[in-house]
């Protein structure tokens, strides 16, 4: 049930480091909501921090991560996971003590671990991420309603000090004010976790949409033409943001890795199954599977992302 508190700025002034798809939208939502002030962005393109201005959903815009997180009360990282250490580098002289540092990337532990030595003191690190997303990217792309009835996963670090345990609370309470479900998370568990729902279904998508590029005996134009509707979802997936889902995969390798060789195991049974003419094993995993199909409707998250992304675009 998508929950939206009335609780009023939560965070005088917020920094997004990166603004691209989720960064905007985390602009566009907090401001929707009314839990903001003040919004700076960094952005490395020149090219965005132009386009950021035109659109104007932000009151400083800049190159320079330091200058944009000055005063901040909660930053955002939404950069590429693998450009993560590199922003906060640039930026923890400037964090102000009692500021939360938060991040959207996909992968949480390797996150975690190259952002805390960076931390200073004083300021509160809680690693999340939303899960929600369309193919497209770069500044236009946001949109408010991206993470109503999503989720949202926090992976706290092992810390008790109520200072720290505060800051993570106030996330959680800013996450649900812009219509998300939260939910907290051993940053392992979340890595596993996602490994298997979100990175393994886009090695995938990468991987059948490059072998149907690559038969010979197939035109690109026919992949194009006859195109049914579980290639369209794989192209619309395998569409993704090729740096983003580039340093996912390389930071959360043994997850991936792990996840990939027992869908390795069980293709292989899958073809054996096709190969000896054994439909009742065949019919059997189908049945699973669209079970587990209708428990994601009814859990309210089959919503097509896509066509929000669409819809909201800026042509």
């Amino acid at each position: 049930m998508s929950r939206n508190l009335k609780t009023g700025v939560m965070y005088p002034r917020m920094a997004v480091i990166g603004c691209g798809l989720i960064g905007s939208s985390v602009i566009h939502a907090a401001r929707a909501a009314g839990v903001v002030g003040d919004v700076a962005v960094a952005d490395a393109s020149a090219e965005h921090r132009a386009r950021i201005q035109e659109l104007g959903y932000a009151d400083l815009v800049t190159a320079d991560p330091a200058e944009a997180v000055k005063d901040a009360d909660l930053v955002v990282l939404a950069v590429p996971v693998l450009a993560m250490s590199g922003a906060l580098a640039q930026a923890a002289p400037a964090l102000k003590p009692g500021a939360t540092v938060t991040d959207v990337g996909s992968v949480k532990s390797a996150v975690a671990e190259v952002l805390t030595p960076l931390i200073p003191d004083g300021v509160f690190l809680v690693p999340g991420h939303p899960i929600a997303g369309t193919e497209y990217s770069g500044p236009d792309a946001g949109f408010a309603e991206l993470f109503q009835n999503r989720w949202v996963i926090l992976t706290p670090l092992s810390r008790e000090d109520d200072p720290y345990l505060e800051a993570a609370q106030q996330l959680v309470d800013f996450w649900r004010a812009l219509g998300a479900n939260v939910d907290r998370m051993d940053d392992k568990h979340h890595d596993l976790v996602l490994a298997v729902t979100s990175h393994l279904p886009h090695l995938i998508a990468y991987n059948i949409v490059g072998t149907a590029a690559d038969l010979e005996e197939v035109t690109q134009a026919e992949v194009m033409k006859y195109s049914a509707g579980g290639f369209r979802d794989f192209t619309r997936i395998a569409a993704s943001d090729p740096t983003m889902w580039r340093d996912i995969f390389l930071a959360n390798k043994d997850a991936v890795l792990e996840i990939l060789g027992r869908f390795t195991e069980d293709l292989q049974a899958l073809s054996r199954a096709i190969r000896w003419g054994e439909g009742d094993k065949l019919f059997e995993l189908f049945t699973r599977t669209r079970a587990i199909r209708r428990g994601i409707v009814a859990a309210g998250q089959e919503t097509p992302e896509a066509n929000f992304g669409r819809d909201h675009r800026t042509p």
